[in-house]
């Protein structure tokens, strides 16, 4: 691996790397010496989690021998008794570490890596193995969901019933899968190697220990932690994980998600009915004990279960509880139907009048606690109650009382960041009709919501930083604009990076389409989203580039209702089933399960050598617009269908903007509330066009369908790289045009990799084997398309071929006599061709029709399996089966011979030439089918451009002609 120098670091990389991952690492490590935090951005395909990685080790590594080399030289000197003195001040220079020893330690310095998903994680650390750093010590840290083996408490339905049942066994010490865990941490498997989630699990179950536990172990000795950055945004979770941020470094990758994650984190809701439910939890357990007290077993109760409450502590938060209730009962509100807004300080108010106040809450977060775990201990069915209300009060104290800092400190930083929303509560029950049907109706009643509400990422960022970190890096594909991404972020950004692309204009075509090929204006604001006239426009619109764009087009729409209603408008329009037939139509489903089936199919499509594609509809925001790789020919092109801006009604939506507005009024900086709410949508949709072009060889289209877009603060917004290349097109057919070239251009010239498996984020997609059924929103014209032989096809490895698709709205037009078979000798194939087109049908008389006994008969069973499988007409529609007629005319066999040995002539090298005629010869007398087709694989091989030559017709009479 090639070693290169930056800022003084030898950095080792795995190729000798771009200059926009040069100046990416300077960056990485101009944060790391200093101690600054930075924020960059690296477009998707840049390399960024390898240059993050191998940037940040390397300062690590120069870093740790630094303070090596320190301690030494302090070791030889005469220091007398102020040895650890001088030893302690001589680690804290090294480490750069300041003056203020209340903020830093002296350890060594520590990485955590933290990206938004476990299966980015897993990403990150498959680039860490291809590195020369992945010696270096490493743990990864996640949720019991992920990591716990054991067979009674993996199987709880909940993350909540996990914990608590896992706290249970641990503190009885009857998980034997933690307590194997003192005695396995040091094995070398767990040492030696960088194991990701997955690993992690198979090595617990081999050598039967826990995965959760272990990691816990691995992390006090591991120079980079590998977590999901929730862990450290929410300090909750940061203390139950134990994760120390003294001295560490903090690179925060696929950091887009940071502010709303900040948000949220620091934001909870609680309703009458929580409240109620904790009354209701609390009580369960006083009639429990007052049972224990009547079989006199004050103490044990039947399932030998000791409790750390007493029943006075039971009476004292029932009473708190009962309070607490009333409390929220008596507060009248002005706007019943929207809600009325407080300030932040509301919410110390409301629980100061049931005494609960800065430092009691302790204690009560304490017996809570205790409770909670009896509650999850004695429970033996999934329908009784388990501490779920309690512990969501318990996390409100938890967020409400910080005692991180000073009270007054606190109660300032509230009163500045947050709102208290109060609405209505609405409660949802179900009327069942039949015992297959249930219909859930929404009523309002005298409850209450109440939302503390967080409107401030630099409220968590700022948190979190002064728990001793040293540097901070954002970075992400999708940060621009970045001056008020870092105006939210709250502390402050010394080092900024707006990375180009290492992709050159003719492998990206950008533009706004304003109008569809009716001339109708595409537009989906709320006032126009519903025009029939609209809709229909659309649906031209993506028929249309249904017929041009090769394999994957992806569709982005603003949100689940708009793609719904789309769909539905296209379906009885009958434009749903005209697209299908260009290409199978998949939609993002709502369900994990579901999703993961679609995708598997969407991607064994896009391999299908019968099918030009498929088309993948999707929701901004959703879960295809992130962490999914659509390169290549999984994705050639993506259409934006309208700005998804955040619901302009929604009641958080609202208050972020009066927020914004307000900080703004007081310190004459900042966003606007509109400005944000703009900047919503543009990061949406940034995030969706970065699924395509995803490495250096890669090419792509992005189609922005809105008039909007035009709009100079749009573009302002889009990513950095992308801006140069937008183009405005102002009529339909110069997109059609300019795409048209684009893709021939491309194809031409650019590397056309063979289409393989395709990942859903860290898990690889089990694809269907080739051959295989499975139901989906295909056409019946589309199936039969796919029961057609192969001989009629190229191989899945062939590249796209632009001509294919010029002319098929004509091709459509042309309107063929159905028939029950096909004559072979009114077949033409054109070179490269993927599809037959049949010519004139040419009626023989029958004295003439004789059958042949022709020996590449061998050659069906090859390709297309037995010869008695049924096969459809392509191109007519027509179902049953083809009758393959084994007469051929000769002189147009004799023609199509000499037309195959031309094509081979043309194609291969003299030498090639040679062996070709040489393997004829050969063949024509001896018959030896096995040595026909070694040598053909060898002249045409599968995953090359003349595997064309294998399979076409013309190998099918040229053969015939030999015989």
């Amino acid at each position: 691996m090639p070693d290169i120098t930056i800022n003084d670091i030898i950095v080792s990389f795995p190729f000798k790397p771009y200059s926009v991952q040069e100046e990416y690492m300077r960056k990485v490590i101009e944060c790391l010496q200093n101690g600054q935090h930075g924020v960059l951005e690296s477009p998707t395909g840049t390399g960024k989690t390898l240059s993050l990685l191998c940037s940040s080790l390397s300062w690590l590594l120069a870093k740790k021998a630094q303070l090596q080399a320190q301690v030494i030289a302090i070791e030889k000197k005469d220091l007398g008794g102020n040895f650890f003195k001088h030893l302690t001040s001589g680690l804290e220079k090294a480490a750069g570490v300041p003056d203020n020893p209340q903020n830093f330690g002296w350890a060594m310095p520590k990485i955590i890596y933290a990206s938004r998903t476990h299966s980015q994680l897993s990403q990150a650390m498959h680039e860490l193995k291809r590195t020369s750093y992945k010696h270096i010590p490493t743990a990864v840290l996640g949720s019991r969901d992920q990591l716990c083996i054991h067979p009674e408490v993996s199987k709880e339905p909940t993350t909540f019933n996990k914990i608590h049942m896992c706290h249970s066994k641990v503190k009885s010490r009857t998980c034997f899968y933690f307590n194997n865990v003192e005695a396995r941490k040091d094995d070398p498997t767990f040492r030696q190697e960088v194991l990701d989630i997955e690993d992690l699990v198979k090595a617990g179950q081999k050598h039967k220990c826990c995965p959760y536990f272990l990691a816990k172990e691995l992390k006090q000795s591991a120079d980079i932690v590998f977590m999901p950055y929730n862990y450290l945004l929410d300090p909750k979770t940061r203390k139950s994980q134990g994760i120390d941020l003294q001295n560490t470094v903090v690179l925060l990758d696929e950091a887009h998600n940071v502010e709303k994650v900040c948000e949220e984190a620091a934001s909870l809701q609680i309703s009458s009915t929580d409240v109620a439910m904790c009354i209701d939890e609390v009580t369960g357990v006083m009639r429990d004990i007052s049972k224990e007290v009547e079989l006199q077993n004050d103490f044990l109760t039947e399932n030998n279960v000791q409790k750390d409450f007493t029943a006075e502590d039971l009476c004292i938060l029932k009473a708190m509880f009962l309070e607490l209730e009333k409390a929220i009962d008596s507060i009248e509100l002005k706007n019943r139907n929207e809600g009325d807004t407080l300030p932040g300080g509301f919410i110390f108010e409301l629980l100061e009048k049931a005494q609960l106040t800065h430092g009691k809450e302790q204690i009560v977060v304490e017996k809570l606690e205790k409770i909670i775990l009896y509650l999850t201990t004695i429970s033996t069915s999934p329908f009784t109650r388990k501490g779920n209300a309690l512990q969501k009060f318990s996390d409100l104290l938890k967020t409400a009382f910080n005692s991180g800092i000073s009270v007054a400190r606190h109660k300032e930083k509230v009163m500045r960041c947050y709102k208290v929303h109060i609405q209505i509560e609405e409660q949802k029950k179900n009327y069942k009709n039949d015992v297959w049907e249930s219909k859930k109706t929404t009523t309002k009643t005298d409850g209450k919501l109440i939302s503390y509400w967080c409107f401030s990422p630099g409220f968590g960022m700022q948190q979190m930083v002064e728990q001793g970190v040293r540097s901070v890096v954002l970075t992400s594909g999708t940060l621009s604009p970045l001056k008020p991404f870092i105006s939210e972020l709250g502390i402050p950004i010394a080092v900024q990076l707006e990375n180009p692309h290492i992709v050159t204009k003719e492998q990206v075509c950008v533009g706004v389409l304003s109008q569809g090929p009716d001339n109708h204006p595409l537009n989906s604001s709320y006032n126009t989203r519903n025009d029939p006239k609209y809709i229909a426009s659309l649906g031209r619109t993506l028929y249309n580039f249904s017929c041009i764009v090769p394999h994957g087009l992806l569709i982005f729409f603003p949100s689940y209702p708009i793609m719904r209603k789309c769909r539905d408008e296209w379906q009885n329009m009958g434009l749903w089933t005209q697209i299908s037939e260009r290409k199978p139509i998949y939609v993002e489903p709502n369900s994990k399960d579901g999703f993961v089936n679609v995708m598997n199919e969407y991607y064994q499509k896009i391999k299908d050598p019968l099918c030009k594609g498929a088309i993948f509809m999707a929701v901004c925001r959703g879960k295809v617009s992130e962490g999914l790789d659509f390169a290549n020919a999984n994705g050639r092109a993506v259409l934006i269908i309208g700005l998804p801006f955040p619901p302009l009604k929604d009641p958080r939506v609202m208050l972020k903007q009066r927020y914004l507005e307000e900080i703004r009024t007081t310190e004459k900086q900042g966003l606007t509330g509109q400005e944000w709410y703009q900047l919503e949508a543009s990061r949406a949709v940034n995030q969706a066009i970065g699924r395509i072009i995803r490495h250096k060889n890669d090419y792509g289209a992005v189609i922005l369908c809105d008039c909007r877009f035009e709009n100079p603060n749009f573009k302002k917004q889009l990513s950095a790289w992308l801006r140069p290349y937008i183009k405005k097109f102002t009529n339909f057919g110069i997109i059609t045009k300019e795409l048209r070239e684009f893709f021939k251009y491309a194809e031409s010239t650019l590397p056309q990799p063979g289409i393989t498996h395709s990942q859903y984020g860290n898990d690889v997609i089990s694809l269907p084997a080739v051959g295989a059924t499975f139901e989906t929103t295909v056409p019946r014209s589309l199936k039969q398309k796919a029961e057609t032989s192969t001989l009629m096809t190229k191989s899945t490895n062939d590249s796209f071929n632009i001509n294919t698709y010029l002319d098929e709205s004509a091709k459509d037009k042309q309107s063929l006599k159905p028939q029950s078979s096909i004559n072979f000798s009114s077949c033409k194939l054109k070179d490269y061709q993927s599809t037959c087109e049949l010519a004139k049908h040419i009626d023989e008389p029958a004295i003439k029709r004789r059958k042949i006994n022709i020996l590449p008969s061998k050659i069906d069973a090859y390709f297309s399996g037995p010869s008695t499988v049924p096969l459809t007409d392509p191109e007519s529609n027509t179902a049953g089966p083809i009758q393959i007629n084994k007469e051929t005319d000769k002189s147009d066999k004799k023609t199509l011979g000499k037309q195959y040995l031309k094509d081979v002539k043309q194609t291969l090298s003299e030498s090639d030439y040679k062996l070709f005629a040489t393997m004829i010869q050969s063949y024509t007398q001896s018959g030896d089918f096995e040595k026909l087709l070694k040598t053909l694989s060898i002249l045409f091989p599968p995953t090359g451009r003349l595997q064309y030559l294998f399979t076409g017709k013309y190998i099918r009479y040229f053969l015939n002609k030999t015989n």
